[in-house]
């Protein structure tokens, strides 16, 4: 189906909020999802802003963070920030420490897929310890058997779970969203850009985290500024930039996941899905022909169940293929060696395949 975009006479900080009060509107309880990051940072102020003004119940707000125990201390000492700050506005704040499952882009050579997230048996070697005042547990948790979106949804159905999720920059996110019955979700800022994000941030006068200032000076584009967990295939490539700014990271990260050597040997190659132009020029030899990716990729999808070791893996590769498949007579050299490297390094969140799909499929205006 179509997707039919309208101008709008109202700017998005205005729209947001009058998504945020029809939610509230409804008289059922509403779960905000809160994770410290940039978009999540957008809402929580947008919701504030309305708590402050009294135009919304702060007895329907129960405010949730799930704590995935590998985060930067000023994400840390952002969201005990907002805690407080929501906690004097008469919400609920939630932190949770739970074991749950989590995406570990270290495992890439074993077939384990999962990492769990303050890990019992692990105690002694977590990355940062336990906030004392963190729920640990509760009744409807499959506690090291799922993953906290799945256990999230199970503890929300008596409302409705707002989320500072947006889709201006991923078509295949936007498609998503448009098919999406679900009236249990909602997304104030789904329809912000990155400049909409940090131009609200700094007109309300919110200071950022400031790892996101540490990976700017390290080279990282503005589209790509995510933080998150550690293990995770967003943030994984840039940990030993890291330690120059957390001197002991590397350290503890290393301790907790022991295969965190292989972010300093190989961080600037095709397992973390890197390309520098130090790596290009390691790899640049006038004696070898140019690589055709697109053969390389069509191998490589040849013989799934062989080539890719975990369901998990083996999913993401079907999703691929039929995009090579859709894509053929389309796609260029460049747009099969992003979904080649994505493959060798991991695309759990499928983040390389929208922005692959957008890269190929975009009108020109």
């Amino acid at each position: 189906m179509a997707i039919v975009r309208k101008e709008s006479r109202h700017d998005v900080v205005f729209a947001a909020k009058q998504r945020v009060r029809n939610v509230f509107s409804n008289g059922v309880p509403v779960y905000l999802a809160f994770s410290g990051g940039k978009d999540s940072l957008a809402l929580a102020n947008i919701v504030y802003e309305l708590l402050e003004d009294g135009e919304i119940n702060p007895d329907l707000l129960t405010v949730r963070f799930i704590d995935e125990e590998g985060i930067f201390p000023d994400i840390e000492k952002k969201v005990k920030e907002w805690r407080k700050k929501f906690m004097m506005q008469g919400v609920k704040f939630e932190w949770y420490c739970i074991e749950v499952l989590h995406f570990n882009a270290l495992n890439l050579l074993e077939s384990d897929e999962t990492f769990i997230c303050w890990d019992r048996y692990k105690k002694d070697r977590w990355i940062r310890p336990m906030p004392k005042f963190a729920i640990t547990d509760h009744p409807l948790l499959k506690a090291r058997q799922e993953n906290y979106q799945n256990f999230m949804e199970k503890i929300s159905t008596d409302g409705i779970t707002i989320i500072g999720n947006r889709v201006y920059e991923s078509i295949q996110r936007l498609q998503n969203f448009s098919k999406n019955k679900q009236v249990k979700r909602m997304h104030p800022i789904y329809d912000w850009k990155d400049s909409d994000v940090w131009k609200y941030l700094a007109d309300v006068g919110e200071e950022i985290p400031i790892i996101y200032l540490y990976l700017w000076q390290v080279g990282v584009k503005r589209p790509n500024l995510r933080v998150s967990q550690f293990f995770s295939s967003d943030t994984i490539g840039v940990l030993v930039n890291m330690a120059e700014y957390y001197p002991d990271l590397m350290e503890r990260v290393q301790r907790r996941e022991p295969n965190a050597y292989l972010v300093s040997m190989y961080w600037d190659s095709e397992m973390f899905g890197r390309s520098t132009t130090n790596r290009r020029k390691a790899e640049k030899d006038e004696n070898k022909p140019e690589v055709d990716y697109k053969q390389k990729l069509s191998e490589m999808l040849k013989n799934i169940p062989k080539n890719f070791n975990t369901p998990h893996k083996r999913t993401i590769a079907k999703r691929y293929r039929s995009l090579m498949l859709q894509a053929d007579g389309v796609a260029k050299q460049k747009h099969y060696k992003r979904m080649y490297e994505a493959l060798i390094s991991g695309d759990p969140k499928l983040r390389t395949y929208r922005a692959v799909i957008t890269s190929i499929f975009a009108v020109e205006k």
